[in-house]
Order: structure tokens, then C-alpha cells, then sequence
């Protein structure tokens, strides 16, 4: 511990950052919808704007990966919150003109995405070197970043709730601009890599370095079945957070502000289990405890599916967000093992692209489902899939290369 108070400071400024980097997307998340909704919108269109606010990050990890390997990982997290936040701000500006169609809010949704997971790949590659300059293990490192995450998702999402129900969608985004912004502050000025690990430019062209990273992806039989199982649950919180969330609040709940608890309480346990796991995790095996937990935090949208009220919602959130803080700090800390330093932008690039490239038709198939079969019986539909397919870890033999010493 007296590492980390030596040398800890440039973690706790990535941390720090983070963490304001996040409520910018919690704000972005929950503001959206319910503008939509505010102007007589669909569910069909909350689908297609939350759709837009996942496809970017495909494209951005995809080929963003390669390009904060070349500029450098701090440089590349300051600009990426810069001109995230510089382009959801032209969301209530244009709004308050009077010149935002639909189209257009789609467009800047969009565009203000694009720079997300550039910007968290740098800051994620980033912990390795930080985390040994303070003194603390990768796990707990993991814990503590994810655990930033979960803080301001329960700080976060209460006052985007509080502030979309007192101000109105659109002005609500203007924290969303600040909280970029401060992030980027944040970096620049704090965040310092020891000499040594300032990796070197590389000598190839982008697209050598690109292919070098998706050859390592493909080829590696854990990172596949990571990609793989994480496509398929991040398609399904993409339906089940981004679109019925929403839909479910406004039908059965009252609004904004229940949903703002709610999420809140998934928050607030899942930072708990996020950095009381990191405490113990370079402790214990893996793989059974990632399938168990990853099963339960599954079972969250089951409660919907049964109707529940907002008590029973958040009794819910709090267990099931207990059990989701375990898959973080597991997952990264079996991936930085088996990726190596020079390739680490690239890869984590790839491999979030990957995990994330079923979101943008989980949140359009979550706007379809709720038109054709109801919000309640989609609910349903999602639960069953999500615990079935988090189980298999524990019955596929190739998982066992989660296990340390396995890389």
C-alpha cells in the first residue's frame, strides 16, 4: 500500500478520468430516449438511437486500436474525451435552435460514440505499467477502474434521471459535454508513463499493424471464445438496458427518476462486488466463479419479465449487480496475460469491437420485440438466453485457459 501512495498518483488520475469519461456515456444513455420519447417518438426509434449510440464503437475499436498504439495511449485518451464531448454538445445546442431532426440527432449520437472505445481501449492499456508503478496487482487495478465505472453509474445515473425530469432531455446533455472535457483535463496534465514503458513507435504501415492485431485475435482459442460469449450477452444488455429499460419505466414504473434508482442500485452493488473481488481475485481460480457470477447479473432481466415494481427491482439490482462485478476484473486480467505489450491497443481494440458488435442490433431488436411480442415477454426471452449461454464456461474444456499459467 505505501506504492501506491508513492507512486499511485497518474492511477488515480486515470481512475479519476474514467470515471468522468463514464458519466458522460451515463448521461448520453439516459437523456436519448426519453427525448425521444418526449417528442412522440417510437419504440422502433429508441431502438435505432440506441443502436447509434453502440455501432461506433465497433467501427472506433476496430480501427482505433491500431491508431493509439502509434500516437501514443495518454494522447489518444485526451483526444478522443475532447472530441467526444465537443460533439454531444451540439445535440441541445441545435435542439434549442430548433434544428435537430431526427436524422441529425441520430447523426451526432453517433458521431459522439465513435471516440468512446478509442479512448477507454488507451486508458485500460494503460494499467499495466500504472498498476506496477504503484505497487498493486493487475487484478485489483481492474477492479478499481471498473469499480470507477460503477461509482459514477450509481452518482451518475440518479442525476441524469433527476436532471432529465427536472430540465428536460436535451439540456441535461450539457453535462455530458463537461464531464468529457474534465476527463480530458484529467490526462493530459496527470497521467505519466514511467520511461520505460513507453512503448515504441511502430515501423510498419497502419494496416500491417491492424492485421498483426486481428491474426492475434483470431488465433488465440480464449480471446474467440471471449469475443464470442461477450457479443452475445453485451446484444442482449443492449436490448434489455438501452431500449426496454427505458420503454419498461416510462409503461410500468413512472419515468425517469425510478429507472435512475434502479440503475443506481445495480450500480452501487456491482461497485462493491467490483472492488471487493479485485481484492481477492489474483487469490482464487477463475473460470467457475466468471460462469457462475456472469449467470446471475444475467438473471436481472427475469424481474421485469415478472413484473416486478421498483422495490422489487432494486432488491433485484442489488444481487444481481453484486454478482456482475466479478466478471471484469477475471476477464481483463486473463487477456492482459496473454496479449503482449507491443500489441495491446490493437488487440483490446478488436476484442471490444467484437464484444461489442452485436450491440447495435440488440438495441433494434429490442425496439422490435417490444413492438411484436411486448416488453414483459422480450424480458423473458432475454433472461433464458443470457443464463444458458454464460453457463457454458463450465462445460467447454477451452475456457480452462482463463487459468493463470495457462497463457
Amino acid at each position: 500500500m505505501s506504492g501506491w501512495r508513492r507512486g499511485g498518483l497518474p492511477l488515480q488520475a486515470l481512475l479519476a478520468s474514467h470515471a468522468l469519461s463514464r458519466t458522460g456515456n451515463v448521461v448520453t444513455v439516459f437523456a436519448v430516449p426519453f427525448a425521444i420519447l418526449g417528442a412522440g417518438g417510437s419504440a422502433l426509434e429508441v431502438g435505432l438511437a440506441a443502436a447509434a449510440t453502440t455501432a461506433p464503437v465497433v467501427i472506433g475499436g476496430t480501427f482505433g486500436g491500431a491508431i493509439i498504439d502509434r500516437i501514443g495511449h495518454v494522447r489518444s485518451a485526451a483526444l478522443a474525451d475532447v472530441i467526444s464531448g465537443a460533439t454531444l454538445a451540439l445535440i441541445p445546442l441545435l435542439a434549442g435552435a430548433d434544428a435537430l431532426p431526427f436524422p441529425a440527432l441520430i447523426a451526432l449520437v453517433f458521431l459522439g460514440g465513435l471516440f468512446d472505445s478509442p479512448g477507454e481501449t488507451a486508458r485500460r492499456v494503460l494499467l499495466p505499467p500504472l498498476s506496477e508503478r504503484a505497487g498493486l496487482p493487475i487484478e485489483r487495478s481492474i477492479g478499481f477502474l471498473d469499480g470507477t465505472s460503477r461509482l459514477f453509474s450509481l452518482l451518475g445515473a440518479p442525476l441524469a434521471g433527476i436532471l432529465v425530469a427536472a430540465l428536460g432531455p436535451y439540456p441535461a446533455l450539457y453535462v455530458t459535454a463537461a464531464a468529457f472535457v474534465a476527463s480530458a483535463i484529467l490526462t493530459a496534465t496527470l497521467v505519466r508513463l514511467p520511461a520505460t514503458a513507453v512503448p515504441a513507435s511502430s515501423a510498419q504501415s497502419y494496416w500491417r499493424d491492424l492485421r498483426d492485431g486481428f491474426r492475434f485475435v483470431t488465433r488465440d482459442p480464449l480471446l474467440v471464445r471471449i469475443v464470442g460469449l461477450v457479443l452475445l450477452t453485451n446484444a442482449l444488455d443492449a436490448a434489455r438496458s438501452g431500449t426496454l429499460m427505458p420503454l419498461y419505466a416510462a409503461e410500468e414504473l413512472g419515468g425517469a427518476a425510478p429507472l435512475g434508482i434502479i440503475v443506481g442500485a445495480f450500480g452501487a452493488a456491482a461497485l462493491a462486488g467490483t472492488v471487493g473481488f479485485g481484492f481477492v481475485a489474483h487469490r482464487l481460480p477463475r473460470r467457475v466463479p466468471f460462469a457462475l457470477c456472469f449467470a446471475v447479473a444475467g438473471a436481472f432481466a427475469l424481474a421485469p419479465a415478472l413484473g416486478f415494481q421498483v422495490p422489487g427491482m432494486v432488491a433485484t439490482a442489488v444481487v444481481c449487480g453484486l454478482a456482475a462485478g466479478a466478471i471484469n476484473p477475471i476477464l481483463g486480467a486473463a487477456q492482459f496475460e496473454r496479449i503482449p505489450t507491443e500489441l495491446r491497443g490493437r488487440v483490446l481494440g478488436l476484442v471490444t469491437a467484437g464484444a461489442w458488435a452485436g450491440m447495435p442490433l440488440g438495441s433494434l431488436l429490442g425496439g422490435v420485440g417490444a413492438e411484436l411480442i411486448g416488453v414483459r415477454a422480450s424480458f423473458a426471452v432475454i433472461g433464458v438466453v443470457y443464463v444458458g449461454a454464460t453457463l457454458t464456461p463450465l462445460f467447454d474444456r477451452g475456457w480452462r485457459l482463463m487459468e493463470r499459467g495457462t497463457a
